[in-house]
């Protein structure tokens, strides 16, 4: 292993050793603790110290990275204080997740760290997000994602890369080639001859280079973001490792040859380093043995300290209490002129002032530019706002999504459209498992708003016309909202974007420009949160949303023996539950109406509250009116037989005559 020390000067070369073995020997001391049952699990990443580290070393100290699970390196370069660290491991209060996470799954702004999750794909995405905001921002500054070479394999690497070099994003995406994706070898998993090779398919720089030398891997990355911050642009690094131990201790390494072992045990980046250092008389033969006694001594007091600390006592209350960025809810009322608009311009209106409200405000998705997207909702707002913040995005929902989550890390809003809901699917791991988790896990709030066109009744077939608001439903963390007049609509909207939370915002594409209604000129907002009584009456309770609230009035407008509450729920997620029961408490008859298919639905949801804590006050069972447990059919007549407007008036019969 040849050393090149180019200008370091001894005490940086020194600096960078002791850099390099606090990792070392933090993770041997882990072992012990592992065997002793002190540490119930551990991600080596014996051997891979020197990217880690190297990587690090030569960022600024607020450049963000986003590590993986065998980073530790990332962690003590950024000086985490240890006792903080081993509180993280052992899962107590006081550790960076307050319990909530596992080992490396955690992030600190305060050392400028994302917490990944173990779906790998999406840290590469949300490192895009990252850059795009130091980019918009013009901070001059560089972002690191880690990989691994399984993680390769994934979709996000694919649209991480092609986001990156299609917006020219100042991102090292790193792999850490280090021959096994957990126990699957690299010859299962790809056949070009080295990853850095894909570059070429982005238009992107890819560089191969030796991960277990410490000074290739510093200077790399130190030249790499000298150029990048001068001509900002994508890297694609893949740095050569191996892992000397288990994917994780409790999967072992009996599905590695032992010759690989043997080979790569000769390249260990620590001991390399180590004898080069005393080879050049830069430190003396005993300095290593002296200084693994201190950082052991070090390492060995931080564990006690933490291993003292007391078990977390749960509190339920606080659990839920966190699931959410605090939100001020101060509205913004308005009671100047107003005008009729449609709620396709409703929703334009609230967009438009949103984003002369907030400079940090960012829409991205696909056709939104120029195009004004496929509803024309952002029509002539690259002219107003240019295309810097009204982004045309790949066809790559889930990397986009990711990418919003890293725009929040760097203190900006965001608004994702989804060209239509049904696409979501294939951002959904993105929505569920970082956006909606990621303020209770490490503190990081993820301040997105996805805007999704919804609904049947346009003849668009089963890809263009499901209402999936359920499929997030179950999800503690999203809110969702789903307004159902144009003045709800923008005044939703702009309630959404100005809260810090992951907002899912359901747009009925059949009312776009077929209801309209008087909205307020200038900018308003609405509290998220409150259901809507849109009449009121005696005799039976409809809670709705969306377009059943039109299903519903226009059913009572010819019914006129019976006087009913039409509930308009208006956000979803969370419900309001004291509307609910003031109106229950009224009528005693309650249908529950929605356009979505009747198994799984949140009517479900919504009886079982009514039922366990209001059962007293009911003079019926509580009933559901729901579309077709079926895809969405194309042809007209089947899909109105499908939707639950066709089965509203039998419903409503049943109940008035329970």
């Amino acid at each position: 292993m040849h050393f090149d020390r180019k200008e370091l000067t001894n005490e940086e070369l020194i600096h960078l050793y002791q850099l390099l073995l606090k990792p070392r020997v933090i993770e041997e001391r882990m072992l012990k603790l592992l065997r002793q049952g002190r540490v119930s699990k551990w991600f080596s990443g014996i051997g891979q110290e020197a990217i880690a580290v190297g990587v690090t070393a030569a960022l600024e100290n607020d450049e963000y990275v986003c590590p993986l699970h065998r980073n530790l390196g990332v962690f003590t370069t950024r000086n985490c204080d240890l006792q903080q660290l081993f509180e993280q491991f052992q899962g107590k209060k006081n550790g960076f997740s307050q319990g909530r996470e596992r080992s490396f799954h955690f992030g600190t702004n305060a050392h400028h760290i994302v917490g990944m999750i173990s779906h790998l794909g999406p840290q590469l995405c949300v490192g895009d997000g990252i850059a795009l905001a130091s980019k918009l921002k013009n901070e001059k500054k560089i972002t690191v994602a880690f990989t691994g070479d399984g993680g390769t394999s994934e979709g996000d690497f694919h649209e991480a890369c092609n986001i990156a070099a299609v917006w020219d994003l100042p991102i090292i995406i790193l792999i850490e080639n280090n021959g096994y994706g957990l126990s699957t070898p690299t010859n299962e998993q790809f056949r070009c001859q080295q990853l850095a090779d894909r570059a070429v398919g982005y238009g992107i720089k890819g560089l191969t280079i030796d991960g277990n030398n410490i000074l290739e891997v510093y200077h790399t990355v130190k030249k790499l973001r000298e150029e990048m911050v001068a001509e900002p642009h994508p890297v694609l690094l893949e740095c050569m490792t191996f892992r000397m131990r288990g994917h994780e201790e409790a999967s072992g390494v009996k599905y590695v040859p032992q010759e690989l072992f043997d080979i790569w045990e000769k390249k260990d980046p620590v001991t390399n380093y180590e004898n080069w250092l005393i080879e050049e008389g830069i430190i003396s033969p005993d300095y290593p043995l002296f200084l693994k006694e201190e950082f052991d001594k070090e390492v060995r007091a931080a564990f006690d300290a933490a291993d003292k600390q007391p078990d977390i006592i749960p509190s339920s209350e606080l659990e839920q209490a966190e699931v959410y960025a605090p939100s001020s809810n101060q509205l913004t009322t308005n009671s100047g002129q107003q005008t009729t608009k449609r709620f396709v311009d409703a929703i334009s209106e609230g967009l438009r002032q949103s984003m002369e409200k907030f400079d940090d405000l960012v829409i991205m998705g696909q056709d939104v530019a120029e195009y004004g997207g496929v509803f024309k909702i952002t029509e002539g707002f690259v002219a107003q706002f240019g295309k810097a913040r009204v982004r045309n995005t790949p066809i790559c929902e889930s990397g986009v999504l990711s990418a919003a989550l890293g725009m929040s890390v760097k203190g900006m809003k965001t608004v994702v459209e989804m060209q239509f809901a049904d696409f979501v699917s294939t951002g959904f791991n993105p929505i569920v498992n970082n956006l909606a988790k990621s303020y209770w896990r490490w503190g990081q709030n993820a301040d997105v708003v996805v805007r999704m066109p919804t609904g049947a009744g346009v003849g668009a077939g089963p890809f263009h016309s499901q209402s999936n608001e359920a499929w997030f439903f179950h999800v503690p963390g999203l809110k969702i909202v789903y307004p159902s007049s144009s003045f709800d609509a923008k005044g939703l909207l702009c309630a959404a974007i100005e809260d810090p939370n992951p907002v899912m915002f359901f747009e009925h594409k059949a009312l776009y420009r077929s209801i309209e209604s008087e909205v307020p000129n200038d900018y308003y907002t609405i509290e998220i949160g409150k259901a809507n009584l849109v009449t009121s009456g005696e005799n039976i309770s409809i809670i709705t949303y969306g377009a059943g609230v039109h299903w519903a009035t226009e059913y009572f407008a010819k019914k006129t023996d019976v006087a009913a509450d039409i509930l308009d729920l208006r956000t979803l997620l969370p419900f309001d539950k004291e509307a609910i029961a003031a109106t229950v408490k009224k009528t005693g008859k309650v249908l529950i109406l929605h356009e979505d298919t009747l198994v799984g639905g949140i009517g479900a949801e919504i009886s079982a509250f009514i039922n366990e804590t209001l059962f007293e006050y009911l003079d019926a069972p509580v009933m559901r009116c729901a579309s077709l447990d079926t895809p969405v059919p194309f042809a007209i007549p089947l899909e109105q037989n499908f939707l639950a407007k066709n089965r509203l008036q039998d419903k409503i019969e049943a109940l008035m005559n329970y």
